[in-house]
């Protein structure tokens, strides 16, 4: 006869094998046992939650206390799907719950709970890069439009200034063929192609202190305060491209605090990172976070769209500028806005090359 297994006293461990986080609970749905996939998915451990109500852990999502309820009444598997939770002191995660009735040591449900936001971020990026390609061809055909007159624009302010002999008068037909000249090269930049980017080396903090620098000048009652992890690796990309794309997001959080708040700038390392579909070790991760009202909702799917913006005169042009110049460098923007906390996340991959 075989001697008995050091395991024979712990009737759940099998389940530590499993790489699926599981929690089981008993008939008042108190937690039992959590196995070590779901102390790493809810960052705590099993010592903390063991005879805990399951709503310290999971919180009250829609739905999911009837169905519970349901399935100890009928003794019914259940599957909720796209369920978030919300943890005290770390980001939402949503998950697909499978709840299975048991009925062994004490223990009358089994929840298996598997997480979806890496799912849910290749759709959203495939989303994403087919609304960049459509926001391309609406700006490229509206930037066609625009030049056109504004070279008219132009010549006539020329023209109109030889006939003027007041010095004064010049000084608005020199304001008409500045604002001409400014217009055409935005013009000229919104027509660029991807061949039509310098790449070069750079450090990300530069390019962050410039647009910092430019915007406190713009918004002198702004705090801006900068969370920088200086060990990051320089980038290889078109640095014009980047500071315009990093100024546009700033200055959209700055006219959403009406000239009054505070803006965080935050760099980090990200590892492990999945943009356009194309797997690299190392990423950069900025945050730009402003304290002001959030996104309005009507809104918030839609705020990289040309001609979307949230502010009475926006252009709506800002945000969809900055996403296309972040994607020809085969990056993403995220944004999660709530009332009081708005974060723009930029993911840049960095190249073994950079």
């Amino acid at each position: 006869m075989p001697p008995p297994s050091h395991t024979a006293h712990r009737p759940f461990a099998g389940l530590e094998l499993l790489s699926s986080a599981v929690v089981l609970v008993d008939g008042g749905l108190v937690i039992r046992y959590i196995n070590p996939g779901a102390e790493n998915l809810f960052a705590i451990s099993q010592r903390k939650l063991l005879g805990q109500p399951l709503e310290r852990l999971l919180g009250t999502p829609p739905g999911l206390g009837a169905a519970l309820d349901k399935a100890l009444r009928t003794n019914w598997s259940y599957t909720g799907q796209d369920i978030t939770v919300q943890r005290s002191e770390a980001e939402p995660i949503r998950l697909d719950c499978t709840v299975t009735p048991v009925d062994t040591a004490g223990v009358r449900l089994l929840l298996e709970f598997r997480p979806i936001d890496a799912q849910l971020r290749v759709a959203r990026e495939e989303q994403l890069l087919h609304q960049q390609q459509a926001n391309r061809e609406l700006i490229r055909n509206l930037a066609h439009e625009i030049k056109n007159p504004l070279g008219g624009i132009r010549g006539s302010a020329q023209l109109l200034q030889h006939e003027l002999d007041d010095p004064q008068l010049r000084e608005f037909t020199d304001v008409i063929i500045a604002e001409a000249d400014r217009l055409q090269d935005l013009m000229n930049r919104l027509l660029s192609s991807h061949c039509m980017m310098r790449p070069a080396t750079l450090n990300i903090h530069d390019v962050l202190e410039r647009a910092g620098r430019l915007i406190a000048a713009e918004f002198p009652a702004i705090e801006i305060r900068r969370d920088y992890d200086l060990s990051l690796p320089e980038l290889t990309a078109d640095r014009e491209q980047l500071i315009q794309a990093v100024l546009n997001i700033v200055r959209n959080a700055a006219q959403a605090l009406e000239g009054r708040g505070e803006i965080r700038l935050r760099t980090r390392i990200a590892r492990q990172v999945t943009l356009a579909k194309r797997r690299y070790k190392l990423a950069l991760e900025l945050h730009v976070i402003d304290n002001g009202p959030g996104i309005p909702a009507e809104i918030r799917d839609r705020i990289f769209y040309p001609l979307v913006s949230g502010r009475e005169g926006g252009s709506g042009l800002g945000l969809s500028l900055a996403q296309s110049f972040i994607e020809q460098h085969q990056g993403m923007i995220e944004v999660d806005s709530r009332p009081g906390r708005t974060c723009f996340t930029i993911l840049l991959p960095i190249t073994e090359r950079a």
